[in-house]
């Protein structure tokens, strides 16, 4: 089992779903071809608004949006910082994320971190 995750929630339009997808994809290859153990993208089948705190909530969801959960593994912090760092001089992730504007998502409504594993099966 992987020793530390970087995970993502972010709101997606659902009419960009398709192409959010298409990003994830290729996205997703260059993460696992530069060392990530696993890399998942999964779009809310069951996340209920909450009274205090949600998933919806917490990326403050629009009715015409759904909350994408993402995470990516790795064998360590240090591993995470070495494969990130292959991933971000990757010429396929520079072009990319050259047309930001154009994101199929509110980047500023995304919330992320990195997290140790603390139990593993």
């Amino acid at each position: 089992m992987a020793g530390y995750v970087d995970g993502f929630v972010l709101p997606i339009p659902k009419k960009n779903t398709q192409v959010y997808r298409g990003i994830a994809r290729k996205a997703g290859k260059i993460w696992m071809e530069h060392g990530a153990l696993s890399y998942r993208e999964c779009i809310a089948d069951d996340a209920p608004a909450g009274k205090r705190t949600s998933f919806p909530r917490s990326v403050k969801l629009k009715d015409d949006e759904a909350v994408w959960f993402s995470w990516i593994e790795f064998k360590s912090r240090k591993h995470r910082d070495q494969v990130n760092a292959k991933v971000m001089q990757d010429p396929r992730m520079a072009k990319m994320m050259s047309n930001l504007q154009d994101s199929p998502f509110d980047g500023k409504r995304m919330i992320f971190g990195g997290f140790k594993s603390m139990v593993d099966f």
